[in-house]
């Protein structure tokens, strides 16, 4: 197995750790501007923290974003699955300088299927492409990728059209959320909290909260996405899927409310954006019955079975924030390129890979 995998072209770079499967690093270069949109824990470097055992391994080298599979708590596995805490072995690195690519393969089955990664970077637009491919395998599968984002100051959310937004029936950190659980709200700048309407566009709204909550996409879409800009960093961060195969959007608002190691209340300002196939933070089980999320419409596990295969798309990218911009209001591919419009009006037009998320 190899140590951490580097990939760069000009103007974008990654850093994967395949001894437990993160992207621990991502950083594009823009108009003389560094962006590194990704969040790290504070505890990376503490070997006190590294050397506990009794901390799953996902939550002590917590960084970047990962594969959950399945996602959640699932009996008998490591919190969200093998692909987050065990090995990946680099089949093939390919490094062009104007493209790079990377497939890798988990060790590991994931309930008897084969899961294949592919990590792709282009010096033409400011997007990190990834392929997760399952094959085989029996049962239904929870599964959702891991980003996380860490704001330094204000940020505000815009999404791709929702049907609806849940809460789980209880909280993370009972005593310490500012949403209402369980809650169901269509109105995402006035959701259900716990004294009164919470804006699920604006962040942070208190600080000392674990909060989490699943968007529903509209009946129809053709594209899910998320856009986060962040004030200090001055930035726009950008995350795309196909939500035919990741219908869900979670969202894990960290800010203070965790007081145990390694937490101790100073994992703060990290938003997650965590668009997967599955019934919130229900373990595999609860997604496989009857539950709040399959209420609404949309599927919440992949149907796993031999000689059948999964392909799951997802981007990530950032960029910085055109000027005064805060509420995107219409993202759409165009061909080979995004077409991003805000609130005013203004619109942003970035390169983009035709035909990836394949709708």
């Amino acid at each position: 197995m190899a140590d951490i995998l580097t990939l760069s072209v000009p103007g974008a770079g990654l850093r994967f750790d395949p001894h437990l499967g993160t992207l621990a690093a991502l950083w594009f270069e823009t108009d003389g501007r560094h962006i590194a949109p990704l969040h790290v824990a504070p505890w990376l470097d503490e070997p006190d923290v590294q050397a506990d055992a009794s901390i799953p391994l996902v939550e002590r080298r917590l960084a970047g974003d990962f594969l959950c599979a399945p996602f959640g708590t699932s009996a008998g596995l490591p919190i969200h699955g093998w692909p987050a805490s065990s090995p990946w072995d680099v089949e093939e690195i390919t490094q062009t300088g104007v493209g790079a690519v990377a497939r890798l393969s988990l060790q590991r089955p994931v309930q008897g299927a084969r899961l294949t990664k592919v990590l792709e970077l282009s010096a033409h637009d400011p997007l990190v492409y990834q392929t997760h491919v399952l094959t085989g395998g029996a049962d239904g599968l929870t599964l959702a990728h891991h980003p996380m984002l860490r704001m330094a100051g204000a940020a505000w959310m815009s999404y791709s059209p929702k049907r609806v937004a849940i809460t789980p029936e209880a909280a993370p950190e009972p005593g310490r959320s500012w949403l209402a659980y369980p809650s169901r709200g269509t109105d995402l700048a006035a959701f259900p909290g716990q004294a009164g309407p919470v804006d699920l566009t604006s962040y942070p709204q208190a600080r000392g909260h674990e909060d989490f909550v699943t968007l529903i996409e509209a009946a129809g879409a053709t594209l899910g996405w998320t856009v986060v800009i962040r004030e200090a960093e001055d930035d726009m961060v950008l995350f795309l899927k196909d939500p035919a195969v990741l219908p869900v959007t979670m969202l894990w608002f960290s800010n203070g409310g965790r007081d145990y190691s390694p937490w101790n209340g100073r994992h703060v300002g990290v938003l997650g954006v965590e668009d997967g196939c599955a019934a919130g933070a229900a373990g595999v089980m609860a997604a496989r019955a009857d539950n709040p999320i399959a209420a609404e419409g949309v599927a919440t596990v992949l149907p796993l079975a031999a000689g059948r295969a999964h392909e799951i798309r997802h981007v990530i990218g950032a960029v910085p924030r055109p000027q005064g911009w805060r509420r995107v209001v219409d993202l759409r591919a165009d061909g080979a390129s995004l077409r991003l419009t805000e609130a005013g009006g203004e619109v942003a037009v970035l390169p983009f890979r035709a035909g990836f998320l394949g709708r």
